[in-house]
């Protein structure tokens, strides 16, 4: 990342390993293996609470409800996004790969609330076939959910995506996005400007708007000093929104679910409270996210709430409902992440202070 006079210029590569020239995959994204530590976290982290005894779930059985929650964020999340926030991608076909726009994952991502609702439906079928809480499951789920979440977080920062709104320069944490450069608002307001000097400098017949910018951000990552000072200055400096929900969705929410869950608790209670907490951490999180390009100006429209706040809100009044139908269930506790040892010694101590 680049120190300006004031806010910092993002500069980082979302690619970790590029591939070859004609390779029909480009390489491997920061963000997709932001997902795989996501999971391989929340197989470890599971794969414990089994091996202590807290839960019916035996250790053998892990890496297939790890795999089966993971199909359904992944499902969930791509369906998710494109259903509550781009439509338009289930009718775009294209012939270059993945040829469909919703498996095209890098044309917006992935909805965490569309995340959670796979988490469900992927409990319900893996606890039925194998005759096991589906409640239970949503709360291990639930219990590693924030691992991945802040994985997830950073690598939209790597990736300069779902930045934040705009903020004061001269902020500690401000930083500029080139990738802003995509957006309808900024090409209307800065493509002239810039457009010819940049389409002498790019070696290469074809100069599009989207070409130029594409070849812009690239110099930029490179450090083309030339490029930098042309661009940086229409740049607006905004909040680092990405590492604002990594420390609230991710490291918050499960210090929460630490010491909500050190010991066991109904089936279904752990789940119902990471989602009530989500949903507030979100709702705060969404004053400082920039809404998507497409819907922006969607947004804010009624009672000025963001689509993301209403969704989360939503999703705050249904985990309530949840966390007392469960907490009043007449049903034996489950889970936890403290032995019996644990919790003797634990007592032991508090009796002897």
């Amino acid at each position: 990342m680049l120190m300006t006079l004031a806010a910092w210029l993002h500069d980082w590569d979302p690619f970790a390993i590029e591939f070859w020239q004609g390779s029909p995959l480009p390489g491997i994204r920061w963000y997709g293996l932001s997902y795989l530590a996501g999971f391989a976290a929340g197989f470890f982290v599971i794969r414990r609470l089994a091996r202590i005894g807290n839960s019916p779930l035996k250790p053998e059985q892990v890496l297939d409800l790890v795999m089966c929650i993971a199909l359904g964020v992944i499902a969930g999340g791509r369906i998710g996004y494109v259903l509550l926030y781009d439509p338009k991608l289930l009718t775009n076909f294209t012939t270059s790969f993945p040829f469909w726009g919703l498996l095209a994952l890098n044309k917006g991502g992935m909805a965490s609330h569309g995340g959670l609702i796979g988490i469900a439906v992927a409990a319900l079928f893996y606890g039925r076939r194998h005759q096991i809480s589906c409640l239970h499951l949503l709360d291990l789920a639930t219990f590693t959910g924030p691992i991945g979440l802040f994985f997830g977080r950073v690598a939209n920062f790597v990736n300069g995506e779902l930045y934040g709104r705009i903020c004061d320069e001269s902020s500690p944490l401000a930083v500029k996005f080139p990738q802003e450069m995509h957006t309808a608002q900024w090409m209307t307001e800065h493509m002239h400007k810039v457009q010819p000097t940049l389409a002498r400098m790019i070696p290469a017949k074809s100069t599009s708007a989207g070409q130029i910018i594409d070849w812009t951000i690239i110099k930029i990552r490179s450090g083309n000093q030339q490029v930098i000072h042309l661009i940086e200055p229409l740049l607006p400096a905004r909040h680092p929104s990405q590492l604002y929900e990594a420390a609230l969705e991710g490291l918050l929410l499960f210090l929460v679910l630490i010491v909500a869950w050190a010991k066991p608790r109904k089936p279904g209670v752990i789940f119902g409270l990471g989602c009530s907490v989500y949903g507030v951490v979100r709702i705060f999180a969404e004053r400082y996210r920039q809404p998507d390009d497409h819907i922006a100006h969607l947004e804010s429209a009624t009672l000025n709430i963001t689509r993301g706040q209403w969704l989360s809100g939503l999703l705050f009044i249904v985990a309530v409902f949840v966390v007392i139908f469960c907490t009043r269930r007449n049903v034996k506790p489950l889970g936890g992440w403290r032995t019996a040892s644990d919790a003797k010694q634990t007592g032991r101590v508090t009796n002897e202070s």
